[in-house]
C-alpha cells in the first residue's frame, strides 16, 4: 500500500474524502485535509541491502473556516493517525495553528513519522 492510500483511508471519514495531496482544488468544500511529505529517515545496512519498510515525514494540514473547526479536526487528524498500528506512527510535535491571507482560512500543521 502507497502511503497516498494509506493517508487517504485513514483521514477520509473526517472529511467526507476531502484529503488532497499537496494543494486542494480552488472550489475544494471546507474543511479538508492536505498532505506532503517532508522528508524522512533513510535506511541504510552496511551489507547494502534494500529495507522492507521506508520511513516518510507527512505534513498534515487542515483548512476549515474558524480556529476552532481547523483545532477541532486537527487533533482528530492526530488521533487517527495515531491508531495506523502498521505504519507505526510517531508524532513528531504539536500542531501549529496557521491562517492563510489569500483563502482566509485557519488551519493547522503537524508532522508525523510513519513507515510503509
Amino acid at each position: 500500500m502507497s502511503i497516498d492510500i494509506a493517508l487517504f483511508e485513514a483521514l477520509r471519514g473526517l472529511v467526507a474524502d476531502r484529503v488532497y495531496p499537496d494543494l486542494a482544488p480552488d472550489d475544494a468544500s471546507r474543511p479538508y485535509i492536505t498532505y506532503q511529505q517532508v522528508g524522512g529517515d533513510a535506511v541504510n545496512f552496511v551489507e547494502s541491502t534494500i529495507p522492507a519498510k521506508k520511513n516518510a515525514r507527512m505534513q498534515i494540514n487542515v483548512w476549515a473556516d474558524t480556529r476552532i473547526q481547523a483545532t477541532a479536526m486537527g487533533g482528530a487528524v492526530e488521533d487517527a493517525l495515531r491508531s495506523l498500528i502498521a505504519l507505526q506512527p510517531s508524532v513528531l510535535g504539536a500542531a501549529i495553528a496557521t491562517y492563510d491571507d489569500e483563502t482566509k482560512l485557519r488551519g493547522t500543521m503537524q508532522d508525523f513519522s510513519l513507515w510503509i
